[in-house]
């Protein structure tokens, strides 16, 4: 099976950084299931074209006790469409060979992740069980021009009627992460096949690559059923996990996602936290109001977290955490290195103390002032981690929030939003007090006068 990515993006060699392969270099990298070669048949100024061919062998698969494809007869495993049809091997394909780029990362331009290029993208046979109208219900949503070619499924019977199978084209002007995530998702759906295996991993792997595209599309639901291969339960945890129906966390709302989601605040908060406790160096975390687990799903990620808890007032959130996490029917290690419990940050709960940082993300706000006292001699007087993170709005950014009338709180559960100033004289006060140093980093882009959308406030327990 073939898939090429071509781009007249000047310059288009760009396409080179973004895909992490070099243009003057044939590569070769070897999977369970075969060999995927990448190759660039043009590689100029003007235009780019980048190759995957992915060569499947039919021994290995037949070896393979736990593929699904098997038929009546005994020369299935070796004579079947598996081979040549762009199926789940060439989604899993972009995952081993250009995960870099599915994953939005370039290391030796960074830039271009978040740039939007023309793209033309070349499919060869794939099998497309609901036919052209299905394609274009998948793909046309998403704003592709689409040209899709088939044969007859054979010329002597043309009775027959067409074949499944299609060449497609599609053009975008896009990012290339977003491309190589719809096509991750969406070539499984269009097959309705796998070629493994499709356990609850799969409702992950749906969400990391769908999540900022797939609750929007029309198709939502039968992209769900026919990539989860209609496993019923599946289905249905993926979709509530996706459009948030069982979210109960009062940290963040309908309009507080529209106010922030251009600015991606959700996505830059946790990013920006687990990047500063892998700088400390930090191997156990807490996260005090972890609601229903979005930042632990991404330090289970992080090999460096070897204990992970997570605490919420919440019994709800903690339910629909230990199914977003995974850990109802989770093994012995991974209960012992991730463990969730109800709590409250007003009482002293002996679970809490022993970690190297604590990590309060958009928590502080949701308490009365009044009793933040309490919470700073729970956090820092008795839990007394290395280091505490915690993040909170800047209320000076607000005035540039279109539809957030002024003097407004960007959620209706908020009993305050600090100034910078307001923020760190608290901070400053509470790390004198309980013997900590405490630095302070902006989160999100920096206005001249009104600073970032959201503050956070480091701090390390002095020697």
């Amino acid at each position: 099976m073939l898939l090429t990515i071509r781009t007249t993006h000047v310059p288009a060699t760009d396409l080179g950084f973004l895909l992490g392969k070099h243009p003057d270099r044939f590569q070769t990298k070897s999977l369970a299931f075969g060999k995927a070669h990448v190759f660039y048949p043009e590689a100029n100024e003007k235009a780019c074209t980048a190759a995957m061919l992915l060569e499947i062998n039919n021994i290995k698969l037949q070896k393979n006790k736990r593929q699904q494809f098997s038929a009546s007869f005994k020369l299935a495993d070796y004579v079947n469409d598996r081979a040549y049809a762009a199926s789940s091997f060439l989604s899993n394909a972009l995952a081993k060979v250009l995960g870099s780029a599915l994953n939005g990362n370039c290391k030796e331009r960074p830039d271009l992740v978040n740039q939007s290029i023309p793209l033309e993208v070349k499919l060869t046979a794939v099998p497309a069980r609901g036919g052209l109208e299905l394609i274009h219900r998948l793909f046309e949503p998403l704003g592709y021009e689409i040209e899709a070619q088939t044969t007859v499924l054979d010329s002597a019977f043309p009775a027959w009627g067409d074949s499944p199978y299609y060449n497609l084209c599609l053009r975008k002007t896009a990012t290339l992460q977003s491309v190589l995530t719809h096509l991750y998702v969406l070539i499984p759906a269009l097959d309705n096949k796998k070629h493994y295996y499709v356990s609850q991993a799969e409702i992950e792997k749906l969400l990391a690559k769908g999540e900022a595209w797939l609750k929007d599309h029309p198709e939502k639901n039968l992209i769900t059923k026919r990539y989860l291969r209609y496993r019923n339960n599946y289905v249905r945890r993926a979709l509530n996990q996706l459009l948030e129906e069982e979210e109960p966390s009062p940290k963040a709302s309908a309009s507080e996602d529209q106010l922030e989601q251009p600015l991606k605040l959700h996505d830059l908060r946790h990013e920006t936290v687990i990047t500063t406790l892998k700088e400390l160096g930090v191997q156990s975390v807490i996260d005090l109001g972890c609601g229903s687990g979005k930042l632990l799903r991404h330090l289970i990620k992080e090999g460096q977290f070897t204990k992970i808890h997570g605490m919420d007032v919440s019994h709800q959130a903690i339910e629909v955490a230990l199914d977003r996490l995974y850990l109802r029917d989770a093994g012995p290690l991974k209960k012992e290195r991730i463990k969730l419990f109800h709590g409250s940050l007003t009482y002293c709960d002996q679970r809490t103390k022993g970690f190297d940082a604590a990590v309060l993300v958009e928590v502080i706000e949701h308490l009365d002032e009044s009793r933040l006292d309490t919470l700073q001699q729970i956090v820092f007087g008795y839990a007394e981690p290395d280091h505490v993170i915690i993040t909170t709005p800047n209320r000076e950014y607000n005035v540039l929030f279109e539809g957030l009338p002024f003097g407004k709180f960007r959620h209706s559960d908020h009993r305050f939003e600090w100034t910078r100033t307001e923020m760190e004289n608290w901070a400053t006060a509470v790390a004198k007090q309980y013997d900590y140093h405490v630095k302070f980093e902006p989160i999100g882009p920096i206005d001249e006068q009104h600073g970032a959308p959201s503050q956070m406030a480091v701090f390390k327990k002095k020697k």
